[in-house]
């Protein structure tokens, strides 16, 4: 059913607590593909006159990150083990949803998997919802975990 799944890592342990569902999934969906995903937001320079950044600067921030998400990725697929198959990693960048959405659009990806906060109400208004957008805006199927310690109305 599942040929290839894209598992979203925003670099947190929340995110990772999709691992064991898409253990289960790999195993009784016979996956050929799995990939993690990290995406990048370019830094942009903020509109305040009090501190300008050098386009340098700007380069030098956005290069760490992306070392930084590269370093986080390398660890990460490492550490997960699925016998027989396929795990690799990639590092988009641009907007989270955005980038993810087409990639698996454009990469014949069959499962997003993805972990949510969990979050509604005002909280989810505020810290927006990038699961959410996903939900909203793939063209596959998209399987949300909630993290552990959810709470109703948050």
């Amino acid at each position: 059913m599942y040929q290839k799944i894209m598992v979203p890592l925003d670099g947190s342990k929340l995110a990772e607590c999709v691992f064991p569902h898409l253990s289960v999934l790999a195993g009784g969906c016979k996956v050929s593909d799995i990939v993690l995903i990290r995406v990048v937001e370019p830094f942009y320079q903020p509109s305040t006159p009090e501190y300008v950044l050098s386009p340098e600067e700007i380069d030098r921030v956005n290069a760490e990150m992306r070392a930084a998400a590269e370093d986080y990725l390398g660890r990460v697929t490492k550490n997960v083990k699925f016998d027989g198959l396929n795990v690799r990693s990639e590092i988009l960048t641009g907007r989270a949803a955005e980038v993810l959405a087409d990639y698996a659009t454009q990469n014949e990806v069959d499962l997003i998997i993805i972990a949510t906060h969990g979050r509604s109400g005002v909280s989810r208004w505020v810290w927006g919802s990038v699961a959410d957008r996903i939900l909203r805006s793939a063209c596959v199927q998209v399987l949300m975990v909630r993290a552990p310690g959810c709470m109703p109305g948050i």
